[in-house]
């Protein structure tokens, strides 16, 4: 009897260990588990607020990039500031919600702003990567805004020369208010680790210890917090008001386009009510099951169908998620075939646009082509009629001149097939000169008909760039078709081509055309102010031709001058050392 006893006890004991085993790692299995989903939501979250910050801080961007090639920017920045400048700017920033909008020189001094320009102090070290060309940004402590965020960008003169920069200024509170209270609490942090943005108003200005973690308050003493960490989760365990989570995953993601570090604490409360859930209802189903064993063994066959379920669930599950993990499989396969058709539809877009662009100058080539074979026919005729008169030395001449001509045919021919081939995107070494010489060659005829007058120094060395010979090629064929569309209801029709290579390599093509009615549209598709026709684009011309120059590493833009248009491609120099 007391065998029994003792038998019916150890088993009970090995029993509930099972249990509490059992149970156990059902938690920390739930509760990983949960994590990990918790963390994807997270991730979610806080890519979408920093999609939405960096989304409100860019318009501030294309503000300042925009308003840099402001005629009148340009103005006050060569001739000096007027009321009217101030006006402007005051203009600009009420319309865009912005704090302040400033104008240096090129000294770095303020010249004028729309606001106080209290600002421009701060702004000091974003405004030297501006004066260097480039576009600076940054944020730091404004006067009027409190915490900034500035934006610079460079104002270019004449010929490329950086005359100063565009400031534009936004209060990052403003910012933050639209979506302050949001769940769950997300805040960015800057290179210093202080919280500038937040949707917790009591987070701004909270400062990460060096080298550790959390956050402290820039006064006062230091609020309770811990961090553990639960299968490469971190679980930080705040004392920071009742609107923070006591225990939260935390999750961080660089910004580096603003130059901030999101972070999101996610309350992991539920995860941990799901998990002791699962467990407290593992734990009283195997002591369920358990008391019934204990009763009598036709529980045992109960329990032994209930766990034929449950392993059947598993395998269903199992199955559900293989099934899952095919699909997504499939999916992956379909989004890559499809950016692969997307590429391919790109290149046969190029393609059909150069084969557009030489059925427009066929007129012209059959010119150029017919003109020689004439000339060719007459110089043969005429070298028979030498042979029987017997003056072999004129023969000789007219020989000679028919080889120049079936030259010339050659290059004319060859430039066509050069034009025209499908060629594969990729950056190899292309003389500029040559490019241009060949666009000039291909709309000679029109130029010609037209009576243009054509200013270029053709540099004497050749110019390296990294590209592509007949996707540049395509691009200055465009443009210097489009100045010549916006030339032909003009009295005055003189093209200027400009080779420049002070601060980089960048080719420009100048017209005394009708100019750009809408600048900041001019490279979007299906853009344009022709007028609908067979020999009229649709157009995608400059879009194409944006398209291309970017694909090279390389930038085109686009202004007014006081005469027409200009359209600036600016490449990636190469050297032949490169090259080999």
């Amino acid at each position: 009897m007391t065998y029994r006893y003792l038998r019916r006890g150890l088993n009970s004991f090995v029993f509930l260990t099972c249990v509490a085993l059992l149970s156990t790692g059902v938690w920390r299995y739930a509760t990983h588990q949960g994590l990990d989903q918790l963390s994807a939501r997270g991730a979610a979250d806080l890519a979408l607020a920093s999609d939405r910050l960096e989304g409100q801080l860019q318009r501030y961007r294309d503000l300042a990039v925009v308003m840099a090639d402001h005629p009148q920017v340009v103005r006050a920045l060569a001739e000096g500031a007027t009321p009217d400048d101030r006006a402007l700017l005051r203009n600009v920033a009420d319309r865009a919600a912005a704090s302040d909008v400033m104008v240096v020189d090129r000294a770095g001094a303020l010249l004028v702003a729309a606001d106080s320009g209290a600002g421009s102090a701060s702004a000091a070290a974003f405004v030297g990567r501006a004066l260097n060309g480039a576009l600076g940004r940054g944020y730091g402590p404004d006067a009027a805004a409190g915490r900034a965020y500035f934006y610079a960008a460079p104002v270019f003169g004449a010929g490329g020369r950086v005359l100063g920069a565009l400031v534009v200024s936004t209060d990052l509170a403003s910012v933050d208010y639209a979506w302050r209270g949001d769940t769950p609490a997300v805040f960015f942090t800057d290179g210093s680790g202080q919280v500038q943005v937040s949707n917790r108003s009591e987070l701004i200005f909270w400062q990460r210890p060096q080298g550790a973690a959390g956050l402290r308050p820039p006064q006062g003493d230091l609020p309770d917090f811990d961090v553990s960490y639960s299968g490469g989760h971190e679980i930080w365990r705040l004392g920071w008001g009742r609107y923070l989570p006591r225990e939260a995953l935390h999750l961080a993601q660089d910004l580096p386009v603003i130059g901030m570090t999101g972070e999101v604490l996610v309350d992991v409360a539920p995860v941990r009510s799901l998990a002791a859930a699962q467990a407290f209802a593992v734990a009283a189903l195997c002591l369920a099951f358990g008391a019934l064993l204990f009763l009598a063994t036709e529980r045992r066959r109960t329990l032994a169908r209930a766990n034929a379920q449950l392993e059947a669930r598993v395998r269903a599950r199992t199955q559900a998620l293989r099934d899952t993990n095919d699909e997504l499989r499939r999916e992956a396969q379909i989004r890559e075939e499809a950016q692969m058709a997307l590429a391919r539809a790109q290149d046969d877009l190029v393609q059909a646009s150069k084969l557009s662009a030489l059925g427009q100058l066929s007129a012209g080539i059959s010119h150029e082509l017919n003109q020689p074979l004439m000339a060719v026919q007459s110089f043969a005729e005429n070298g028979v009629a030498f042979i029987e008169r017997g003056r072999p030395e004129r023969a000789s001449e007219n020989l000679s001149r028919i080889a120049d001509m079936a030259g010339r045919m050659g290059r004319i021919i060859k430039n066509l097939r050069a034009f025209s081939k499908q060629e594969p995107v990729q950056q190899v070494e292309v003389d500029l000169a040559a490019v241009l010489a060949l666009a000039l060659e291909l709309t000679q005829t029109r130029r010609a008909a037209m009576g243009v007058t054509l200013d270029y120094d053709a540099p004497a060395a050749p110019v390296w760039v990294k590209g592509g010979e007949v996707r540049l090629g395509q691009v200055f064929v465009n443009l210097i078709s489009n100045a010549l569309d916006a030339m032909e209801q003009r009295d005055t029709r003189r093209l200027t081509l400009t080779l420049d290579q002070t601060a980089g390599i960048s080719a420009s093509v100048r017209d005394t055309g009708v100019g750009i009615k809408a600048p900041e549209q001019v490279f979007d598709p299906f853009y344009s102010t022709k007028d609908v026709g067979a020999a009229k684009g649709v157009g995608l011309g400059l879009s194409i031709s944006y398209a291309i120059v970017h694909s090279l590493g390389g930038e085109i833009r686009a202004h007014n001058t006081k005469n027409g248009a200009c359209f600036t491609v600016t490449l990636q120099p190469a050297t032949r050392s490169e090259a080999a």
